[in-house]
């Protein structure tokens, strides 16, 4: 028979804070450059462009579908809200440890970091599907794109060296 103290995690639980920074940066993302900036929806490059509609009732088709599109978006970033809740509460459960703030800012940066540089390796670069801001000319998005990229870069480095520095977490006595 196992030793329930053996089965406890010993640190915040990395995959938690992560799965959360995911949630988090694709809200970022779909609430501020999506519906408040209106920089683009999650299709505006490829399918269905507002702006290169022949008609009103074809720019409102184009613009309901990419809105659906952007609420599919947004039920994906919930889903890794839901999934990092899930670890953190079943890790919190097995445990009685104080778990490091800078742990979990750290887990955080990082999977915000992370979804920024895939989202924009895949959506921007590699499939073109949408840029960061099509409000400007459309020479200018390369720019918008990489400073998307270098943004993520820099929080997964801050997140990892934050992590890497940050001492183990200590049980409560």
């Amino acid at each position: 028979m196992t030793d329930d103290n053996d089965m406890r995690p010993k640190r915040f639980p990395l995959s938690a804070g992560i799965l959360l920074g995911l949630g988090v940066g694709g809200f970022f993302d779909g609430i501020v450059l999506h519906q408040i900036l209106q920089w683009h929806h999650m299709a505006t490059s490829v399918w269905l462009p507002v702006d290169g509609a022949s008609s009103a009732s074809e720019a409102l088709r184009n613009l309901k579908l990419n809105t659906v599109l952007d609420g599919l978006f947004h039920a994906a970033t919930y889903i890794f809200v839901l999934a990092g809740l899930v670890v953190l509460w079943r890790s919190a459960r097995k445990t009685h440890m104080r778990w490091s703030s800078r742990r979990l800012s750290a887990s955080l940066l990082m999977g915000f970091g992370i979804f920024n540089v895939v989202e924009g390796l895949i959506d921007h670069h590699l499939l073109g599907i949408h840029h960061v801001n099509e409000t400007v000319p459309r020479g200018q998005w390369i720019y918008w794109d990489l400073a998307f990229l270098a943004w993520g870069g820099a929080m997964l480095i801050a997140g990892w060296l934050l992590s890497s520095r940050t001492k183990s977490d200590q049980p409560i006595s």
